[in-house]
């Protein structure tokens, strides 16, 4: 277990992705391939995971550079479908709540 309190996949699942997010605009991927590689280490299955997920999610013209290299990592490829569903899954969060015309807001409140 991590200082994070994340195990330790986790947390490099967590590293890797923020490496990519920190790089995504970049016109020259090769540095941000190399650093994936150089703190991903031998755990290659989670590189793949990581690079072929956010490729998937994250393809756009703006971050093209970034997202073709990610795809020449060995096994991204069959990760990319992960991305694009977690994407097309949308937001989740709360619904919006809206009052009911003459009801109050909540305790203590009240309408001018």
């Amino acid at each position: 277990m991590s200082r994070s309190g994340l195990n330790p996949d986790t947390a490099l699942d967590v590293l890797l992705s923020a490496i990519c997010g920190r790089n995504q605009y970049t016109k020259d991927p090769a540095p941000v391939i190399d650093e994936l590689h150089q703190v991903a280490g031998d755990r290659l299955d989670i590189l793949a995971r990581v690079a072929g997920g956010w490729a998937g999610f994250y393809d756009s013209p703006h971050t093209a550079p970034l997202c073709n290299a990610l795809l020449l990592i060995p096994g991204a490829l069959e990760c990319v479908a992960l991305g694009r569903a977690s994407r097309e899954a949308g937001s989740h969060g709360a619904p919006l709540v809206r009052p009911v015309r003459g009801q109050a807001l909540g305790p203590g409140s009240s309408r001018s």
